[in-house]
């Protein structure tokens, strides 16, 4: 399995509903892009994050479902979306495990 980690830190203009938004999109992807297994999204609340607001883990079957997902068109609108609501900077680190 792989696991895909994704911190998102957002422009001090972006609000909570575009926020919750993005998190209703995300989640929505599950049913649209074969070898998702999970996906789970959230406005960080804790201190330690260094300005990282938000994060998402997907779980994928294999690395083919994930190098499948990234040009996705569901996903390609939903990276659309993030950027317009004013995405600053983010980090990823994706793993594969048993």
């Amino acid at each position: 399995m792989i696991e895909h980690i994704v911190l998102i830190k957002f422009s001090p203009n972006t609000t909570t509903e575009q926020k919750e938004e993005l998190i209703h999109r995300t989640l929505k992807l599950k049913e649209k892009i074969p070898g998702i297994l999970d996906i789970q999204q959230g406005i960080n609340f804790s201190a330690r994050s260094k300005g990282y607001d938000m994060g998402l883990t997907v779980r994928f079957e294999d690395r083919e479902s994930l190098e499948n997902y990234l040009p996705h068109p569901a996903h390609q609108e939903t990276l659309v979306y993030l950027k317009e609501i004013g995405v600053e900077d983010s980090i990823i680190v994706d793993f594969e495990f048993n």
